[in-house]
């Protein structure tokens, strides 16, 4: 069996006994919609295709790369339980299945998920065999329903405009892992550089375990062991602060930035009436963003944010990365380019770009991917995935900045419906109730209610008009980008953060695709003129504190990439870097 993906899925909580399920699947389409009425979930049926999981069946690395409507798809294997897992407890995880899915094993439905983009577990250890495990996954899509929390996958048979290939079912790692029967099933870790500590929330799995239960912790910076904290634990949740006084900011700082990506190690050591009876480890960073005084702060001064849109696409994997380089090559490419952040654009990213981020130094903005259209049964199923994004990667000192809306999306009548501005409010709220250590956008680039950043999307591509629109605060906030109030429900400016989060996408073919930008290079000087026209004046302006260019790479029928699809300069990086660097 060929594997695909083969790095640790989890990689915030690291746990050694693990299967990577990736590889070859049996697979079928149930166009008809018979699998449920003939039992499919049973096993017996014999599916006519093999799919490479992770990668949906639409794309090239699935190997059936079938761009059609095909809503009802059917998963299955064999799961081989190695020696590790014997006396666990046996937990089955899925990354991401898009959008609605149902697993069997052995016959017996384990787990059932709403939301395409989130990840999902079962504990599977009842209902194993001695030999011949089956798993089996129906997922259903609702490909053309644009009140489904989608990002840019487009409802019409073909691509156009700014959307893309659909993806369904199964298009993140599917996985093992072996636990306890008491266990640490995660730890929540919120820093605080004001104080030098680092806030540890604990949450116990199988604690009606009769015992002694202890916690050891033991903190390490660089294989320098700095902290070693043993503790009893009472109850399945529980919280400790921990101070790191092993630095300070005069020159040898140990706090996180893009630049010096400083992590600190952990291990955990659970311990039950003195014996070891789990073990897992994971990392954090020291860092800190705040809004003082209207100005936009990393670790208490003012940083400027440079930012690009990256919406993830990959011309052979579709919204799967092909391989752990290839996530590494885009934080590679996005840094040398002279960007130090990107806004990850209509996607709820893979766990390892945010791994790699933290590691090489990459600020994110965590963005949803969004619906179209409003209804009620949009609100459900959008607020239940947002609250398991923000639960997933709250960890990640690379992730900066919550974006549940964008342009609009899902809310197009928010300018006079109150009840579409109640929902962006609500977002906004519940967002810090989960989160009050990262600034939250009510509604990115225009079109806002409450919300932290003041962000603006402009296209504009003169240089002149761009430097005259952004030359004061009231001439920013006057400004009227793609015909829309930058407020609405009688919010107005309050001296928040002034960011332009989407400009630029100069047009520029330099490979076979064919598409369309939002102004268009004829060659490559001119294309470097016109990206000097519309950075310089962000850069130079008095009021804009940030921003960020559309777009990383050309993505389908869109040709406005600084990289082409399959990731080729398009210029010099080297230039870029210098119209970045000012």
């Amino acid at each position: 069996m060929t594997a695909y993906r083969m790095e640790y899925p989890r990689p915030q909580y690291v746990r050694e006994a693990w299967v990577n399920l990736n590889g070859a699947w049996s697979f079928e389409f149930d166009d008809a919609n018979v699998g449920s009425k003939e039992r499919w979930e049973l096993g017996g049926q014999a599916f006519s295709k093999s799919i490479q999981v992770p990668f949906a069946y639409q794309s090239q690395l699935s190997g059936i790369a079938d761009p059609d409507f095909h809503d009802t798809v059917w998963y299955s294997r064999l799961l081989e339980m190695p020696e590790s897992f014997t006396n666990k407890r046996v937990i089955l995880h899925f990354g991401a299945v898009d959008y609605e899915a149902t697993v069997w094993v052995n016959g017996h439905q384990v787990a059932h998920h709403e939301g395409g983009h989130t990840p999902f577990h079962a504990d599977i250890t009842d209902v194993l065999q001695a030999t011949d495990n089956m798993v089996v996954v129906k997922a259903v899509d609702f490909s053309r329903d644009v009140t489904l929390p989608r990002g840019k996958q487009y409802w019409l048979s073909d691509s156009a405009s700014i959307f893309y290939t659909r993806t369904t079912g199964i298009w993140q790692t599917v996985w093992m892992e072996a636990v306890s029967e008491i266990h640490l099933s995660k730890v929540k870790f919120t820093p605080h550089i004001d104080s030098n500590e680092i806030e540890m929330d604990f949450f116990v799995g199988g604690m009606t375990m009769q015992g002694e239960l202890e916690l050891q912790v033991d903190i390490s910076f660089n294989g320098e062991a700095l902290v070693s904290d043993t503790f009893a634990l009472k109850q399945q949740q529980s919280k400790r602060r921990i101070g790191l006084h092993d630095f300070n900011d005069h020159g040898l700082g140990r706090w996180w930035t893009p630049e010096n990506p400083n992590l600190y190690d952990v291990a955990f050591t659970l311990l039950l009436d003195g014996k070891v009876v789990d073990q897992t480890s994971s990392y954090f960073g020291m860092r800190k963003v705040s809004i003082d005084n209207g100005l936009l702060c990393l670790n208490n001064r003012p940083y400027q944010m440079k930012l690009v849109l990256d919406q993830g696409y990959f011309p052979d994997g579709n919204l799967t990365p092909p391989s752990d380089e290839a996530i590494k090559r885009d934080i590679e490419l996005t840094k040398e380019m002279g960007f130090n952040g990107a806004r990850k654009h209509q996607k709820i990213e893979d766990p390892r770009y945010l791994y790699w981020c933290d590691h090489m130094g990459l600020l994110v903005w965590g963005e949803a991917a969004n619906a179209y259209q409003y209804s009620n049964e949009y609100v459900r199923k959008f607020t239940k995935e947002w609250q398991e994004a923000i639960d997933r990667d709250y960890n990640h000192p690379s992730l900066v900045v919550w974006v549940p809306l964008n342009e609009s999306w899902g809310v197009p009548n928010i300018k006079v419906d109150p009840l579409q501005q109640h929902h962006a409010m609500s977002m906004y709220y519940l967002t810090k109730s989960l989160d009050p250590t990262r600034p939250v956008i009510s509604n990115d680039g225009w079109e806002m209610v409450e919300t932290d950043l003041y962000n603006i999307h402009d296209y504009e591509w003169r240089e002149e008009v761009l430097r005259e629109r952004y030359a004061t605060v009231e001439s920013t906030i006057a400004a009227k980008p793609a015909n829309r109030d930058l407020s609405v429900g009688g919010y107005t400016y309050r001296n928040q953060p002034i960011l332009v989060t989407e400009f630029g996408g100069i047009a520029y073919k330099k490979s076979e695709w064919e598409g369309w930008g939002y102004s268009g290079a004829s060659n490559d000087e001119d294309f470097i003129q016109r990206l000097e026209a519309v950075i310089k004046p962000m850069q130079d302006s008095k009021v804009v504190q940030g921003y960020c260019y559309t777009q990383l790479t050309d993505v389908e029928q869109e040709i406005n990439g600084l990289l082409t699809y399959d990731r080729q300069p398009k210029v010099s990086l080297e230039m870029i870097r210098a119209i970045n660097e000012g």
